[in-house]
């Protein structure tokens, strides 16, 4: 089923729903969740974004994915997979506003690291996030109901941008 891509206006909120979100996880998964951060759209201030709360929780291991699943099936998200063969599953809290999107990583996943890279740069580059903002927009117009897509054209501008970024040295391979 298809589902509709709408990009809303920024929301002030957003943050404090993140950090109850934090709370709240921290609390169901306990000892197997050693980082939760807020990644995509609504973790850049002053950026529209689709009204979706995105939380990388990085676990202990990957062994732990397993564990933290059902702790997270149990309260009551959606399992959504690994749908990109990254150890990264993914799971949906759809009835409530706005939703919330947790993804369960293990340590050291390229995944996180790239999601964290490209939140930090928008957040301390205005020129980035207007140039990313607009395309969003223009995605989001040309793909109203196909998600995957607005996601995938998206690709190219944030590998650009995570590409040239530093690599810090415990990142480096």
């Amino acid at each position: 089923m298809a589902t509709r891509v709408e990009i809303v206006a920024y929301d002030p909120g957003w943050p404090q729903r993140y950090r109850e979100s934090e709370g709240e996880l921290r609390r169901i998964l306990g000892a197997l969740a050693i980082a939760v951060d807020h990644i995509g759209s609504t973790a850049v201030p002053g950026m529209a974004a689709k009204a979706i709360i995105d939380i990388d929780v990085t676990l202990k291991s990957l062994a732990d994915v397993a564990a933290a699943s059902a702790l997270l099936v149990e309260a009551g998200y959606q399992a959504r997979g690994n749908r990109y063969d990254d150890d990264v599953w993914a799971f949906l809290l759809q009835d409530v506003e706005p939703k919330l999107r947790v993804y369960l990583c293990p340590p050291d996943n390229e995944t996180h690291r790239r999601r964290l890279v490209f939140r930090d740069h928008l957040r301390s580059r205005e020129d980035s996030a207007s140039a990313y903002a607009a395309l969003k927009a223009r995605l989001a117009d040309a793909h109203r109901y196909d998600g995957d897509r607005y996601t995938v054209e998206k690709s190219s501008f944030i590998n650009a941008i995570v590409d040239r970024e530093p690599r810090l040295p415990q990142d480096q391979p």
